[in-house]
């Protein structure tokens, strides 16, 4: 594909969770993630069906409604991020966490007229979803771990996620960042 850069809706693609999907292991096994995300394509091929059978998280798949190409994938869950107060003290804030979020860089090859997949996606499922379950459950945040990359975190400021002051950061860090997010940088946007 050449020329301008298509416009996105919904029904460019299908949503799905990945144990209710058709899609067939050599999509996923192809997936490939990009910006050195090498710990997401070994997430979605290894560990996310039982993460989804054991309730830890839910992960979804992404696929092009044309082609039925995996374009990208992302896993949400709940979380409580503490939140430093005086005197030692601390109060919790409740969120949903996007604990996982890639875009198949083979399908971004071969769509090249298709940008800003993952933008695309962050806005009409992810935040929907998110939104939809902070109804039910209270959740006030959407956040997410980054890769430590200066271009993926302004990247992810430019979607609507800040970080938060260095010394609440640290806080955050000392108390419940998972040891699979161990260097990455908490980032948060409001529900």
């Amino acid at each position: 594909m050449t020329g301008a850069p298509l416009s996105l809706d919904e029904s460019d693609f299908i949503v799905e969770h990945l144990l209710a999907s058709n899609l067939d292991g050599k999509q996923i096994s192809g997936f490939v993630a990009g910006n050195n995300a090498f710990g997401l394509e070994v997430y979605l091929k290894d560990y996310a069906t039982n993460d989804e059978r054991a309730k830890e998280s839910r992960t979804y798949l992404v696929r092009d409604a044309v082609s039925n190409e995996l374009a990208c994938y992302f896993s949400l869950r709940t979380c409580l991020v503490p939140i430093a107060l005086s005197d030692g003290l601390f109060s919790t804030v409740p969120a949903i966490e996007l604990s996982n979020f890639a875009v198949n860089e083979r399908y971004k090859a071969k769509e090249r007229a298709i940008q800003k997949v993952g933008a695309y996606v962050l806005a009409a499922f992810i935040r929907p979803i998110a939104q939809y379950v902070s109804e039910f459950v209270g959740a006030k945040w959407l956040c997410i771990y980054a890769l430590p990359d200066d271009k993926l975190i302004g990247y992810y400021g430019k979607l609507g996620f800040s970080r938060l002051p260095a010394e609440q950061e640290s806080f955050v860090y000392s108390h419940v960042k998972p040891k699979y997010d161990d260097g990455c940088i908490f980032m948060y946007q409001p529900l």
